[in-house]
């Protein structure tokens, strides 16, 4: 067998922060800016994302900041750190790159380094990744997350035109917790508020119960990968939403860090999908 060429590391950019703003009590809005973004690609899907890199503590990285030097002269364990979010807006004009962060407190890496950002601080990054838009050809669109999916989720009801017809389902922990987002006069957004019940208990039920208007749907469907689980089921096997026209995965797993969710993701969304296409499932 011909040896694999090594795996090249990928280019990072670098931007500042131009703007912050905590828009609900648990969401936090980082605009970034800078010449690092003149080239930035992320206009094509509306589940673009991006993985921001948090220096490892004590470390000093060589500048320029190099990732394929960082690999090559650094113990693993000194690497960046990478966290995952999805681009909420992308102005190419101004070259601002719109992210939100869920907050609750000082909980997790990114989060808390977003309620504390200020203007003008260096933020490192790779990407951007992504492969889902709306297709304005579906009959109509189903679009159903939680708190980790509403950036993709809002930035898809923006790209929608003007009679697109769907629903959009999105969980959040409160009323406090809700956004304004520009919506088609025929799309239903419906906010889903859990209280202390589990993440996405009300969420699949909300979407068990939901009349299916007739055609063909698209639907995105993104959130803990629980309930994700259990929505993917419903979608696949009782309504019968063919594959291809379903873009669903898990963003996150409760009770696993973001480490620990990412090394095992792809091996656990294969063993799902196997188990559900299953004329035995």
């Amino acid at each position: 067998m011909a040896e694999q060429p090594a795996r090249k590391a990928p280019q990072a950019r670098e931007a500042r922060v131009v703007h912050t703003e905590r828009i609900t009590p648990h969401m936090v809005r980082i605009v970034l800016g800078g010449d690092g973004l003149d080239d930035f690609p992320a206009d094509e899907f509306t589940d673009h994302y991006v993985k921001l890199l948090f220096p490892a503590p004590g470390v000093t990285y060589p500048e320029p900041f190099d990732m394929a030097r960082i690999r090559e002269e650094f113990p693993r364990e000194q690497w960046p750190t990478t966290r995952t979010y999805t681009v909420r807006a992308w102005d190419p004009a101004q070259r601002e790159l719109t992210l939100d962060f869920v907050v609750h407190g000082d909980e997790g890496l990114a989060g808390p380094w977003a309620a504390r950002a200020r203007v003008g601080e260096t933020v490192r990054f790779l990407g951007p990744g992504g492969g889902y838009a709306p297709d304005p050809a579906a009959d109509w669109h189903l679009l159903v997350g939680d708190e980790s999916a509403l950036p993709a989720i809002a930035a898809s009801l923006e790209r929608l035109p003007e009679d697109a017809v769907g629903h959009a389902l999105v969980e959040v922990e409160s009323p406090d917790e809700e956004q304004k987002i520009a919506v088609p006069s025929g799309v239903e957004l419906r906010w889903i508020h859990r209280g202390a019940a589990p993440v996405g208990d009300a969420l699949l039920a909300a979407v068990r119960a939901l009349d299916f208007p007739p055609g063909d749907v698209h639907a995105f469907v993104h959130g803990e990968a629980g309930f994700v689980k259990e929505l993917r089921r419903h979608l696949r096997l009782e309504r019968q939403v063919p594959r291809e026209r379903l873009s669903i995965s898990g963003y996150w797993r409760l009770g696993q860090t973001d480490e620990a969710w990412r090394a095992v993701k792809r091996d656990w969304n294969a063993q799902v999908e196997r188990e559900q296409e299953s004329p035995a499932a």
